[in-house]
């Protein structure tokens, strides 16, 4: 029998990237999966390349009355889930000076907003012993310039999801975050990057992650998953996903690396 077999599930941000790669991970395995996306050319995309074990929908988290809709399609699809994983992200980067009050906003309102109504519209729907998890970010806890509104959004996204928790314990619903750090994935966390900006990131994500690489989307889905069904007995952890970043670890210099 498939990994997943039987198994009911919703990625947001499903489309693309991480979530694109969760949703195969569950595919693959046996699952049916509600998945969410915005970007038209991600959502026709997916609806060609996945099977018909998948359902894209088109969803801006930003907008409550979407989540509603969101909520009504997974009942009439799916009934009851096992999992969730709400991994809808917007990021700007930009230092104290650059933000404005609508890049706040939509900031604020896709990724820390939305995965709160999300959560609250979705956990009926989580059969008891099911599981949500959220997507941060390695940079929560750190100060890197030019982050100030992202690491706030997504550390407020890690804050909530603990008291989730606690708050799903009676029911037996487990709920996780993971913390992804450079991922090799379309946008590379950035919107609307130029091909300066992107190749600027990968040089500099490389050169300050200690493991001296950028991960894979699998290798976060792999997390995600783990956290999703195999890790019975946690519950209100962050698990991070990145080459060591946030783990205040240093590439050993030459003199001292063991041979």
């Amino acid at each position: 029998m498939a990994k997943y077999s039987g198994k009911k599930a919703v990625v947001t941000g499903g489309t693309h990237g991480i979530g694109m790669s969760v949703v195969k991970a569950l595919l693959d395995g046996g699952a049916e999966v509600v998945l969410t996306g915005l970007n038209e050319k991600n959502i026709e995309a997916a609806r060609e390349e996945l099977g018909p074990g998948a359902h894209v929908v088109r969803s801006d988290a930003s907008k409550l009355a979407e989540i509603e809709a969101l909520g009504k399609t997974v009942a009439d699809t799916l009934g009851e889930v096992d999992f969730v994983f709400v991994n809808v992200g917007y990021v700007r980067f930009g230092s104290l000076g650059q933000v404005t009050e609508e890049t706040y906003d939509k900031m604020f309102d896709t990724n820390t907003k939305g995965a709160f109504f999300t959560a609250q519209c979705l956990a009926p729907l989580v059969r008891d012993g099911g599981s949500f998890v959220f997507t941060t970010s390695a940079t929560t806890g750190t100060a890197f310039v030019g982050t100030s509104v992202g690491t706030a959004m997504k550390s407020a996204i890690r804050a909530f999801s603990k008291v989730m928790a606690s708050e799903l314990l009676p029911r037996g619903i487990r709920v996780n975050t993971v913390s992804p750090g450079f991922v090799l994935t379309p946008s590379m966390g950035l919107v609307e990057a130029t091909e300066e900006h992107r190749a600027l990131n990968m040089s500099e994500g490389e050169r300050i992650t200690p493991m001296r690489r950028f991960g894979t989307p699998e290798e976060v889905a792999a997390a995600v998953l783990f956290l999703g069904f195999d890790a019975t007995f946690t519950t209100g952890v962050d698990l991070p996903v990145d080459g060591g970043l946030a783990q205040g670890m240093e590439y050993p210099h030459d003199e001292i690396a063991p041979h």
